[in-house]
């Protein structure tokens, strides 16, 4: 069998992909063009690591049999679904969960302690007076966060939210299904789905969002998930929640949002991603005083690839032995 990775491996990581199945052959290379990277896979392979798929990669390796997504979604994929309908893919979704989980508490304590407007007025050397602060930040204890979508990231979101002593809200696909089933770092995360008082599906959406005074949205990027947050929602929404989106920027309805910020209905926003990126400098979103814009860099950490190797490695044991793989796209539903 032989394993292509169109990213850079160190010896340790080769090795652990090797200790994972024996015999193997393992080929890497720091693919810096959609060139080199066609090139390593027309070499040939049995499975496939990469950020980016090539097109008609079937075609260029006729043995391939897996790709693994080092990506927690399957966005690319899903572009010409029928291409992968033979092949076994796979994603890196739980990789990210701490980092973007650290990033989502630090997003909501960024809004409620006000600090993006201290940082504002440091540049500035603007001594803030402190009764505005006094009138406006509020503790997390007590307060409700709804989260969209309950895979591992929306799970370790709970995990660190119920810390502060907030109360957790979850939307699911088929909100019966508690348990979690795709990769997650030891200790990390609510494995058996025990921290939510309540669990909520898609078509429940607006009364979890009634409930809540911040919402995170981890929604994948598929043709059932577009414009899930749309004006309808932003209606239902408590007055004065702040949003947090970490899962896909067409998730939400950019311009139901920007409206809801304009009439008041959302206290602030914390997006890490956008329905168009980068964000165009006249993006109306750059002009609100309670956004919190980042270039979509919420999964990124020291580690990256070590992490997805970890995962790949329990999933090349899997694979040598004819066990499922862990989270394995299902090509009809997107993720």
């Amino acid at each position: 069998m032989k394993i292509v990775s169109t990213v850079a491996l160190t010896p340790a990581q080769r090795k652990l992909l090797l200790a994972a199945a024996p015999g193997a052959e393992v080929a890497d290379r720091q693919c810096g063009s959609v060139e080199e990277m066609t090139a390593m896979v027309r070499a040939g392979c049995e499975v496939l690591m990469t950020f980016r798929v090539p097109e008609n990669v079937g075609r260029l390796s006729p043995r391939l049999r897996w790709i693994h997504l080092l990506t927690a979604g399957a966005d690319q994929v899903m572009k010409e679904p029928s291409e992968y309908r033979s092949l076994l893919v796979t994603t890196s979704s739980g990789i990210h969960s701490a980092a973007i989980a650290q990033y989502t508490l630090g997003s909501i304590l960024t809004y409620v302690h006000r600090f993006h407007l201290t940082a504002r007025a440091q540049s500035n050397r603007t001594w803030l007076r402190r009764q505005p602060f006094m009138d406006n930040v509020r503790e997390l204890r007590g307060a409700t966060i709804g989260i969209v979508g309950y895979g591992s990231l929306g799970r370790e979101i709970a995990r660190l939210a119920q810390a502060f002593g907030m109360r957790v809200l979850a939307l699911k696909r088929v909100p019966q299904q508690h348990t979690d089933t795709g990769w997650s770092l030891a200790g990390t995360g609510d494995p058996q789905g025990l921290l939510p008082e309540q669990f909520f599906g898609p078509e429940e959406r607006a009364e979890m969002l009634a409930r809540s005074d911040f919402v995170v949205v981890t929604l994948p990027q598929t043709p059932h998930t577009r414009h899930f947050i749309g004006a309808r929602e932003f209606t239902a929404i408590k007055a004065g929640a702040y949003l947090v989106n970490v899962g896909r920027g067409d998730v939400i309805d950019q311009e139901a949002m920007i409206a809801a910020l304009r009439e008041g209905r959302l206290g602030g926003v914390g997006l890490d991603v956008f329905e168009r990126e980068p964000l165009e400098p006249e993006s109306p979103l750059w002009e609100f005083e309670h956004a919190i814009l980042t270039p979509h860099i919420a999964g990124s950490f020291r580690g990256y690839v070590e992490r997805a190797c970890e995962l790949l490695a329990e999933n090349l044991r899997r694979f040598v032995a004819g066990e499922p793989l862990l989270n394995q796209v299902n090509i009809a539903l997107g993720y």
